[in-house]
């Protein structure tokens, strides 16, 4: 199979022709051929094959065979002999979001310029395009794409259903409705790669994980709808807990039980903007102010053993590692922020008061000479621990956000791991390198997934 890079153009002709120049037809090993199989995304058809005089790599389409295939621009993109006497262009990819609040020039909301910088990144490798479910016409096998001007405007094409999938829906609700889980369906019986599959609930992860000797070596105990006695029991042997919903995001409605024998329970939460701290003299009590608070929702909640994470200023560190699948297929950590929770707050969350920092910054304070050696620990533990959830979640995925915690001892600790992770800790100046690092492996994973890659069969 051979892959190379051309320049498409347009030609005006209204019958079925495409144009090799003579060089690409030598690379693709056409020569001789009359006619051939012509493929963008999941449509092909047959057209006729003929050369051209001319010097470099260039693909002419007649109009003809740009309606029928639905090529949306012209441009450099990759070719692809993939056998079969059949050349693919693309690839085509499709990044699926969507927005309650959604204009012309935000067609995504809040993700629309995140969407922007993938397609910009993937210019002149491959047809990038945002799209939301409702722009897919399953019955043509069709979907109305977003693409992105030269001057950063959106402008839409139909185009066939894309090689590739990469999955940005913004929220947990819609995608556990059955219309997305159908959707999801409709691309995996088109053997078309879809990842990302959904997000995970705290629980989820660690179901997962319960086998997997590898990886529980590096969680804390957790018990998902733990009883009363449960409870009490694991506050005893550790001192320290999270109680946190299952499917929580952003630290909200997290609390942190800590347990001394001579003062009794203490329970420090966030209300509103404030930290709060109280006392209880008993469990009981402690277990009647969380039933006041959640009723029947507390068997939503995980409780998990507290790890004491090494701090600054008295305030823990943890850390957000931003993993990634490459162009090879293996996981590689893209960026990493170290997050200093906030005097008394029960996080490390930036809007209850934390602090992002970088992790060298981090661990030189905390490891003085070990940090390097720490840093490199954690990153190996990181991938260690991706490739763990990826061998026992039953779908595809391409990134992960792993919160982990280093303890006083240097071990590394998984507190949790999300499949959609955000992109805040790209906002410290000193890892905006890492930001761009991670959208050009989104970009080289779609590459990898739609086997538009040297030597990938």
């Amino acid at each position: 199979m051979s892959l190379t890079t051309c320049n498409v153009h347009f030609s005006p002709q209204s019958d079925k022709v495409i144009y090799l120049s003579s060089p690409l037809l030598k690379q693709l090993k056409l020569a001789g051929k009359k006619s051939i199989h012509l493929k963008l995304g999941n449509e092909v058809i047959t057209t006729e094959l003929r050369s051209l005089k001319r010097s470099g790599n260039h693909l002419y389409l007649s109009a003809g065979v740009r309606q029928l295939i639905k090529v949306p621009k012209s441009g450099n993109v990759y070719v692809l002999n993939s056998g079969e006497n059949e050349v693919q262009i693309g690839p085509l990819v499709g990044i699926l979001s969507d927005s309650g609040l959604r204009s012309e020039s935000n067609p995504f909301g809040g993700r629309t310029n995140f969407i922007k910088q993938i397609i910009r990144m993937g210019e002149h490798k491959a047809y990038l395009f945002g799209f939301t479910p409702s722009d897919i016409n399953w019955q043509l096998e069709t979907v109305n794409g977003y693409f992105l001007s030269p001057q950063g405007g959106w402008y839409r094409k139909v185009v066939p259903l894309p090689d590739v999938v990469y999955n940005r829906l913004p929220n947990r609700k819609a995608e556990f409705s059955t219309s997305i889980s159908s959707l999801r369906e409709k691309f995996v019986r088109r053997k078309i790669p879809f990842f990302n599959w959904s997000f995970f609930n705290k629980s989820d992860v660690y179901k997962l994980l319960d086998n997997d000797p590898e990886a529980l070596h590096h969680l804390p105990e957790s018990v998902s709808n733990p009883t009363s006695e449960k409870m009490k029991e694991m506050l005893e042997k550790h001192q320290f807990l999270y109680f946190k919903p299952t499917a929580g995001s952003l630290g909200v409605g997290i609390y942190r039980l800590t347990y001394h024998p001579k003062r009794g329970y203490f329970v420090r939460y966030r209300k509103g903007r404030e930290n709060v701290l109280l006392r209880f003299p008993n469990f009981t009590g402690l277990m009647r102010m969380l039933q006041a608070r959640h009723g029947n929702t507390l068997n939503q909640y995980v409780v998990q053993q507290g790890i004491r994470l090494v701090e600054i200023d008295s305030c823990p560190l943890d850390f957000r590692f931003h993993m990634h699948k490459n162009g090879k297929n293996e996981w590689v950590p893209a960026g990493i922020g170290a997050k200093k929770a906030g005097r008394g707050s029960v996080t490390t969350h930036v809007k209850n008061g934390g602090q992002l920092m970088t992790p060298e910054q981090a661990l030189s304070r905390t490891f003085g000479g070990q940090a390097d050696a720490v840093l490199d620990k954690a990153k190996s533990v990181a991938i260690k621990l991706s490739e763990a959830i990826e061998r026992n979640y039953p779908h595809r995925l391409g990134e992960l956000g792993l919160d982990l915690g280093i303890d006083k001892d240097g071990e590394v600790w998984m507190f949790e791991a999300n499949a959609k992770p955000g992109r805040s800790i790209y906002k410290h100046p000193a890892l905006r390198s890492e930001g761009r690092a991670s959208v050009s492996f989104i970009l080289e994973h779609c590459m990898y997934l739609s086997r538009f890659q040297g030597g990938n069969g």
